[in-house]
Order: C-alpha cells, then structure tokens, then sequence
C-alpha cells in the first residue's frame, strides 16, 4: 500500500521514532509502512492519520493502489 507517512512527517519536522511512540508501534513498523511493506489495521491507519494532523485516511493512505 503506497501512504504519504514519510512525506507528512517530515512537514511535521517528526522522526520515525516519535511518529512510532505517538501510535503505541516500534520504529520498525513505522519504516515498513513508510516503504509499503506492511497494511495496518484500520484503527493503527487511523491514529496514524490522526498523528500526522490529517483529517481523513485516505489523505495518507492510498487505498486504491493495494490489491483486493
């Protein structure tokens, strides 16, 4: 699944680390979703999207480009 996690965070001046600390995930599961290895669940997409100060999901997260 492609996101805009690395592009936001970044605006937000955020590492991976305090964006890992925010939603309750290691730094790890950050870095994969970053590089599309790994879907979250819904509700970790959501405090993602909420960590990031962005309104809806699919702001960061393209849910069109992952396979049905």
């Amino acid at each position: 699944m492609k996101t805009k996690i690395k592009e936001y965070r970044k605006e937000l001046k955020m590492t991976q680390e305090e964006l890992a600390d925010m939603v309750d995930v290691s730094r790890q599961t950050i870095v994969s979703l970053e590089r599309g290895k790994y879907n979250p669940s819904l509700i970790l997409a959501y405090k993602i999207t909420r960590a990031l100060k962005k309104e809806h999901i699919e702001d960061v997260f393209d849910l069109e480009a992952s396979p049905c």
